[in-house]
């Protein structure tokens, strides 16, 4: 009985180890766009502050490469980009700001590469 039970863990710890690893690979895309303007006008200073919060940044590089499609996600950004401020139509000295250019680097699993595919690999 012991016997039985050494060999099945052999077993088990050779079949594990000798599973053929592949590597994952990926693709790769770059994109850039642009945020949009703060929702409220406001003067120069508070809506570049605004503009310039990592946060934002962070939802709209997100979104940017969600709208590749399913799978896409952010692997780096790359440019933040400038901010430029706009002034308000109705209100003198007021303005809303957004980030221009901003550079981000996506990435998806390649298809067929990690199993995707049944019978393949």
């Amino acid at each position: 009985m012991r016997l039985n039970l050494i060999g099945l863990g052999a077993v088990m710890a050779v079949s594990l180890f000798s599973a053929s690893a592949h590597a994952t690979e990926y693709m790769y895309r770059d994109l850039m766009a642009n945020t949009l303007p703060t929702q409220k006008c406001d003067t120069k200073e508070a809506a570049e502050t605004k503009a310039a919060k990592q946060f934002k940044i962070n939802i709209y590089t997100k979104k940017f490469c969600q709208t590749q499609g399913y799978g896409w996600h952010v692997e780096a950004v790359k440019e933040t980009g400038k901010i430029i401020c706009n002034e308000c139509a109705g209100d003198s000295g007021t303005f809303q700001c957004y980030r221009e250019d901003i550079v981000v680097q996506c990435k998806r699993i390649k298809p067929g590469t990690v199993g995707m595919l049944p019978g393949k690999g």
